[in-house]
């Protein structure tokens, strides 16, 4: 099985980066697609959001200092076709460590090859800190695919060209040359306002063929749902963004052919 890399980055946080990335995996692993979600964020709101509970030594810290495989720290999730490699507090020590090592930005892509390789998941979705530091950097080195979780707000979009520079930067340092971007996908759209129409609609004329075309809704019950360690569609199913983030993981499996 040929196993695709993604990386769901936004220097900004409070975007919908980590309830992209949990409910787009829960989606895609509902549509029986084996995917392993990767908490790279110290913070470890993507672990807690799949019901799994943080435990000291149990994330890519040691794997990326020299200790362990990535593995062992591989733990199954409440989900079918989901599981998950968890993160914790110790893991914000590598933002520190990794930049005083030989070949820092590749050290997660060499910590991951080997399940990779194992051909056990189609599809290894990363969700990084909200910063572009070691840790989302070296996300950027290990992944075929990025996806930008973009809120639609204006200030939104001088967020997106910062990213877009870095992704040039790491091919062009050969770092990563086969790093794309996959996808833009727009969160909290608020129907009420036009100023979230406006902001799709100045995304679409930069990036046309690679905004996705499902929009995420702002709603109250996507904020609430990781609180009780759920992801949305064990929250509330009928949510509008139940509906949205199945829409959204059809897309990504026609557009990268992952079945």
């Amino acid at each position: 099985m040929r196993t695709t890399v993604f990386t769901i980055a936004n220097q900004k946080g409070g975007v919908g980066k980590t309830t992209t990335a949990v409910n787009l995996s829960a989606a895609l692993a509902e549509k029986k697609i084996p995917v392993l979600l990767v908490d790279l964020d110290p913070q470890a709101n993507a672990t807690s959001a799949v019901g799994v509970e943080k435990h000291a030594g149990r994330s890519l810290y040691g794997p990326l200092s020299g200790e362990g495989t990535a593995a062992e720290m591989i733990v199954p999730t409440a989900y079918e076709n989901l599981s998950l490699i968890p993160s914790e507090e110790d893991l914000a020590a590598a933002e520190i460590e990794l930049a005083q090592t030989e070949n820092y930005l590749e050290k997660l892509r060499t910590v991951l090859a080997p399940v990779r390789k194992s051909g056990t998941y189609r599809a290894i979705i990363i969700d990084c800190p909200p910063a572009l530091g070691m840790l989302s950097m070296n996300s950027l080195a290990a992944a075929d695919f990025l996806l930008i979780a973009l809120q639609c707000e204006y200030l939104a979009l001088e967020g997106l060209g910062q990213i877009l520079r870095n992704v040039d930067r790491l091919k062009s340092a050969h770092i990563n040359d086969a790093l794309e971007l996959g996808g833009v996908v727009m969160t909290m759209f608020d129907l009420r306002t036009n100023l979230s129409r406006q902001v799709v609609d100045e995304v679409k004329q930069h990036l046309p063929d690679k905004i996705f075309e499902t929009v995420i809704p702002r709603t109250i019950r996507l904020s609430e749902a990781p609180s009780f360690g759920k992801t949305i569609f064990d929250y509330d199913n009928l949510n509008p963004g139940s509906t949205a983030y199945r829409k959204l993981a059809q897309e990504v499996i026609e557009r990268f052919k992952l079945k």
